[in-house]
């Protein structure tokens, strides 16, 4: 939606150098990660790949269930838990339920992250707080973005201009887009993947680590980006 708003014909391309820019961090941090790990010994990545058969109706039945079964379980009460969480901050303040989002407990905290955004570019609460709701699944932040500016009908063509003319008039421009959609890209991920990081490695430490992580390098190419483009 940002590469249609803010980058015209040259959407498409925007939207893939997110892409490749992803690829590109990737590639990257497992190359940091392997020298900062002299221990390693040989390329763990390596499996021996199992001999592959046509499958079954039955194979497949018991393998989709056992999966779908597995999210539900697992990573759907994350998300059921962590919607709850954002309606909280959304619709709550110090004096109780409010209609007015600048007097929620999301927008204080939003204004409290927004100085920590400003260098990248991002310094609005509401981006701050869209932000924080795209934790529970990335695609919220749109919708966020939607309902915190007060354009109802974003999806529409009405209102992307809508949209778009409301954030350019507050000095939220192309490079500005672009830094947010590179934060979106490399920030942490959905709740649902936390959740299963933790259950895959059974440890709060790497949890931690990775997003901790996974924020650090998503502020610093955001940073690049707002600040080498804003010199050129």
């Amino acid at each position: 939606m940002f590469s249609e708003l803010f980058f015209g014909d040259k959407a498409m391309i925007a939207a893939f150098s997110m892409y490749v820019l992803g690829l590109a961090v990737a590639i990257f941090s497992a190359y940091m990660m392997k020298v900062v790990d002299k221990k390693q010994e040989g390329n763990t990545l390596l499996i021996e790949l199992p001999e592959y058969k046509t499958p079954n109706a039955h194979t497949i039945k018991v393998y989709v269930w056992e999966k779908v079964k597995d999210y539900l379980s697992k990573a759907g009460t994350t998300i059921f838990v962590a919607s709850i969480f954002m309606w909280v901050l959304m619709n709550l303040g110090t004096n109780g339920f409010t209609t007015d989002m600048d007097t929620s407990f999301g927008a204080m905290l939003g204004k409290v992250l927004a100085p920590i955004l400003a260098p990248l570019g991002l310094g609005y609460w509401q981006i701050a707080l869209a932000l924080i709701s795209g934790i529970a699944a990335k695609e919220v932040v749109v919708s966020s973005c939607s309902v915190l500016f007060g354009i109802g009908n974003v999806t529409t063509e009405a209102g992307m201009i809508s949209l778009a003319a409301l954030l350019e008039g507050m000095g939220f421009g192309a490079l500005n887009a672009y830094a947010l959609m590179a934060f979106c890209l490399l920030y942490v991920p959905c709740f649902a993947a936390v959740a299963t990081i933790k259950k895959e490695t059974g440890s709060w430490k790497w949890t931690g680590f990775m997003i901790a992580f996974q924020l650090l390098t998503a502020w610093l190419v955001a940073f690049a980006i707002f600040q080498i483009g804003s010199l050129v």
